[in-house]
């Protein structure tokens, strides 16, 4: 279970397509999600959106916080934190923080963008080293990119079949292309009601997590807010599922079907 919370986080960040102009998300947003892993019911995640600056410049500050909960701590044990700064006019991330522990695996990275010198400075403080990135266009971390898409994708121009393409840097690997493949729409059950949402799959590489390079699926609300409703993986060794648990401070009104 080392990587799970890297993957819930990572299916985060392509959390649909909206609309151009003002932001679907605002201050105060705050969105809880359960995962299952096989019969467990294993642990949580949260996203918290709140306002800040960097330099002197107005950012989002996005807190994601992921742990392993009751029966399935005493197995595994995970305290995640992932932390995003980025730009409120234009979504370019500022600074990223990923300090994890999941069953003893630890990592303690900070990465700083300098969009003026078209550079990123990681620093690896767990290490103590530091790498240099060469800036490549629309770069993102893994936080910030779910709230870029939210506001720079417009859902007419999705083509079911078709991928959205997205460069993200968010730790010592480098730049890390990732690819959304938009499936179409779909109807999903949930603890609030059903929920008409857009269907996804992240194309993921195949081997030692996941079972095959269409292993993620990723189901996203139909509405102005574009929420995550439902992720579903298939791994090597069993499958686990995130459903949206609960969620306070949403910009637009939550869409749920009445039958």
């Amino acid at each position: 279970m080392r990587l799970l919370f890297t993957i819930l986080f990572l299916t985060f960040t392509f959390g649909g397509a909206a609309q151009n102009g003002d932001s679907v998300f605002e201050p105060g947003e705050w969105l809880k999600f359960r995962m299952h892993y096989g019969w467990l019911n294993a642990s949580y995640a949260t996203l918290q959106v709140s306002s800040s600056n960097i330099d002197g410049k107005p950012v989002y500050h996005v807190v994601g916080r992921g742990k392993t909960t009751g029966f399935a701590s005493i197995f595994f044990k995970v305290d995640d934190l992932y932390e995003s700064y980025f730009d409120k006019e234009n979504g370019r991330p500022y600074r990223f923080i990923r300090k994890i522990d999941e069953g003893g695996y630890t990592k303690d990275v900070e990465i700083n963008f300098h969009h003026d010198k078209d550079k990123a400075v990681l620093n690896d403080k767990k290490n103590k080293k530091k790498i240099n990135f060469a800036l490549q266009d629309s770069i993102q971390d893994l936080i910030s990119a779910f709230y870029y898409l939210r506001n720079n994708y417009e859902p007419k121009d999705l083509v079911k079949g078709e991928a959205i393409k997205l460069k993200l840097l968010y730790d010592d690997d480098g730049i890390f292309n990732f690819q959304l493949k938009y499936l179409g729409n779909d109807i999903i059950n949930t603890k609030f009601g059903k929920v008409e949402c857009y269907k996804f799959r992240p194309l993921v590489q195949s081997g030692r997590v996941f079972k095959e390079q269409e292993s993620l699926t990723l189901w996203v609300s139909k509405d102005k807010n574009k929420i995550p409703i439902r992720i579903k993986a298939d791994l090597a060794v069993g499958s686990i599922k995130a459903d949206l648990d609960g969620y306070k401070g949403l910009k637009h009104q939550f869409k749920i079907l009445m039958d």
